[in-house]
C-alpha cells in the first residue's frame, strides 16, 4: 500500500486566476500547500496535480513533484486519479486543496488512519462545527449530516438538519460544515471516475454526492483547525 497526497492545481479561475502562484509571506501559495502537506507523516509521496506548465515550473523549482495532466480534466477528482497513474486498489490517495496553505497535517494523517484501521470505509473527508447563523443559511457552505457512527448521509448547500420548532442549536455538535478534503481508496476511486455525475451532483454542484449516490461509505472526521483558505 503506498499514500499519495494530491493538491490539485488550476492556472485559470474565474475569481483569481493565477491563484496558485500568488505569493503569500514570500513564496507561491502552491508552495506553502506542498510543505503543510510533506508534514504529514502518513504521506509517501506528495505531488501537484496541474494543468500548467508555469505551476509545474515553480513547484520543481521549490523541491517539489509536479504531474502534467489533461487541461479538460472535469473535476480535481479526476485530476488526482490521472496524476497519481496506475495506483493500486488499496493505495490510499488524499485530495489536498491547493488554496489551503494552513493544511492541517494531523487531519490528513487522521484521514488516512481511517481508511487503513476499517476497510469498510470507500472515502474520509472532515467536517467543522458550524456556529453562526449567516453560515448555517449561506449557500457556499457545504452542510452534512451523519449517522451514530459518524458515517455522512447527505451534503448540501441548503440549512441542513433543519430545526422544525425553532432556530438551531449550535452547541448540540449536530450542525457541521464540510471542510473539502478527501482520502479515497485506490479501488473505490477508479470505480468514481467511470461514473457519470448524477442528478444530485449536477444540481447541488458537490461532486461528493456521486459517491453517496455510487453507495460510497464516506466515514466523517472532526477537524482540529479549520484552517484559511485563499479565495
Amino acid at each position: 500500500m503506498k499514500t499519495y497526497g494530491v493538491i490539485p492545481s488550476r492556472f485559470g479561475s474565474s475569481r483569481f486566476p493565477g491563484k496558485p502562484l500568488a505569493m503569500l509571506a514570500g513564496k507561491p501559495l502552491v508552495v506553502w500547500v506542498v510543505e503543510a502537506a510533506r508534514r504529514a507523516r502518513s504521506l509517501d509521496e506528495v505531488l501537484v496535480a496541474t494543468d500548467d506548465a508555469r505551476i509545474a515550473e515553480t513547484v520543481a523549482r521549490h523541491g517539489g513533484r509536479a504531474v502534467m495532466t489533461p487541461p479538460e480534466l472535469p473535476s480535481g477528482t479526476d485530476r488526482i486519479a490521472c496524476s497519481a497513474g496506475d495506483f493500486a486498489d488499496d493505495d490510499i490517495l488524499v485530495n489536498i486543496q491547493g488554496d489551503e496553505p494552513l493544511v492541517d497535517p494531523r487531519l490528513i494523517d487522521e484521514l488516512v488512519l481511517k481508511l487503513v484501521s476499517d476497510r469498510k470505509w470507500d472515502m474520509a473527508t472532515a467536517v467543522a462545527p458550524l456556529r453562526r447563523m449567516e453560515d448555517f443559511a449561506a449557500r457556499t457552505v457545504v452542510k452534512v449530516v451523519m449517522d451514530k457512527d459518524e458515517r455522512a448521509l447527505y451534503f448540501s448547500r441548503a440549512p441542513i438538519p433543519c430545526d422544525r420548532d425553532g432556530e438551531p442549536d449550535f452547541a448540540s455538535g449536530l450542525y457541521v460544515r464540510h471542510l473539502g478534503i478527501y482520502a479515497y481508496r485506490g479501488a473505490f476511486l477508479k470505480r468514481y471516475v467511470h461514473e457519470p455525475p448524477c442528478a444530485l451532483e449536477k444540481s447541488e454542484k458537490l461532486e461528493q454526492l456521486r459517491a453517496l449516490y455510487m453507495g460510497a461509505q464516506i466515514a466523517l472526521v472532526r477537524a482540529h483547525d479549520e484552517g484559511v483558505g485563499v479565495d
